[in-house]
């Protein structure tokens, strides 16, 4: 049978030796054993409720709480790369286990990769900013730091490089960070890092890389469920696809990466326009959808047209300055009286949309039973 630590205590051997082992510090190193072992158990408590976090937003809110319940550090920063194939960075950071702007005026963190993939461990700032203060690349980003005085940062590494990093700052109440507390935030941080880059390398695989709207494969399973949803609950749902007026013009007169420019503002003003339910995705090529989940008819519609003049108002920056660019949009709401497969219901959004072609482009159609077949309307310039 296991012996607890009162049974270890009530030996008579440990009473009759018990000053002893007092005056040689025996029963103090067995006090901070056991204050170890409840550190090390609220890390793994704090690891479990990290990784089971669902979001990015979710992760960092876990992890400043743990943190600010641990230590109440000056502020924590989450520095990270959201799309795969662009440098620029999403910034958020928090005081007293708020989110608040900590106006860090970064543009990417490429001049730090080298350092971390040389020190993929957490360390002191003041390590950092030795290692890389004749950088002149580097030089804007530790400027930007110095302001808020961080006492760690910690990269979040993976198999493409530096993904991201995260700044503890110095704490308020009780000084310094101990050599033992330090360590301990390294390796809870070393969690954090780790459940950010799972959820970034989750995020890779159902984004487009281009836009950073979901991509074909995430939209193709996700909306099959969304039919098999409808079809159990009856509730009603939308469909709104997606296409560029004239989009050839663009690549054909200005080139392709003022064509991927276009995509990239409309990906961005999609974005903008939905709500957190909503699945909008990349269908392919100019072409996009935009799943509404219980949403009606007039709902769809209304979504359909801010989207269609916040486009036809919007500014791609180019040089030349590019045409105004339009799309034209179909709508199909499905349920059980007009349930189709998921191939249909998609066909009745591209005929719908075939027909906004058909009649002028820059505009939004509803699905009806008496649209034109689409071959009818092949003959149309899109």
């Amino acid at each position: 049978m296991k012996e607890t630590e009162q049974d270890f205590l009530l030996n008579p051997k440990i009473l009759e030796n018990y000053s002893f082992l007092q005056e040689i510090g025996v029963l103090k190193y067995i006090d901070q054993l056991n204050q170890e072992i409840k550190k090390y158990q609220g890390l793994i408590l704090s690891a479990g409720e990290i990784f089971n976090c669902t979001t990015a937003d979710e992760i960092m809110d876990a992890a400043v709480w743990q943190i600010s319940d641990l230590y109440l550090p000056s502020f924590v920063a989450f520095i990270w790369k959201p799309l795969q194939n662009r440098d620029d960075v999403t910034i958020k950071g928090y005081q007293n286990y708020k989110f608040v702007d900590l106006h860090l005026n970064i543009e990417n963190i490429v001049p730090l990769e080298s350092f971390f993939l040389k020190n993929q461990e957490p360390v002191i700032y003041d390590m950092l900013r030795e290692a890389l203060e004749k950088d002149p690349g580097a030089k804007p980003i530790l400027e930007s730091f110095d302001r808020l005085i961080p006492e760690l940062v910690i990269p979040i590494l993976g198999p493409k490089g530096l993904y991201g990093i995260i700044l503890v700052g110095t704490k308020i109440l009780t000084g310094e960070y101990t050599a033992s507390e330090l360590l301990f935030l390294r390796q809870l941080m070393s969690f954090v890092s780790q459940a950010i880059q799972n959820h970034i390398h989750y995020e890779y695989s159902v984004r487009d890389v281009k836009t950073g709207l979901f991509n074909y494969g995430f939209f193709s399973t996700r909306f099959n469920e969304e039919v098999s949803r409808v079809k159990r609950s009856g509730h009603t749902s939308s469909l709104i696809v997606i296409d560029v007026d004239k989009f050839k013009n663009f690549n054909d007169d200005y080139g392709h990466l003022a064509g991927d420019k276009v995509l990239e503002y409309i990906a961005r003003t999609i974005k903008q326009s939905v709500r957190t339910d909503d699945v909008p995705s990349r269908f392919g090529g100019e072409e996009f959808t935009i799943l509404l989940p219980d949403t009606d008819k007039d709902i769809a519609w209304n979504v359909a047209e801010r989207l269609r003049t916040s486009i036809s108002s919007m500014m791609v920056p180019w040089d030349p300055l590019l045409p105004q660019v339009t799309i034209s949009l179909g709508i199909t709401t499905f349920n059980r009286e007009n349930m189709a497969d998921s191939d249909e219901i998609i066909h009745r959004a591209d005929e719908a949309l075939y027909q906004s072609k058909g009649n002028g482009r820059n505009r939004t159609t509803v699905w009806q039973d008496k649209l034109l077949p689409r071959k009818e309307k092949a003959a149309a310039d899109l």
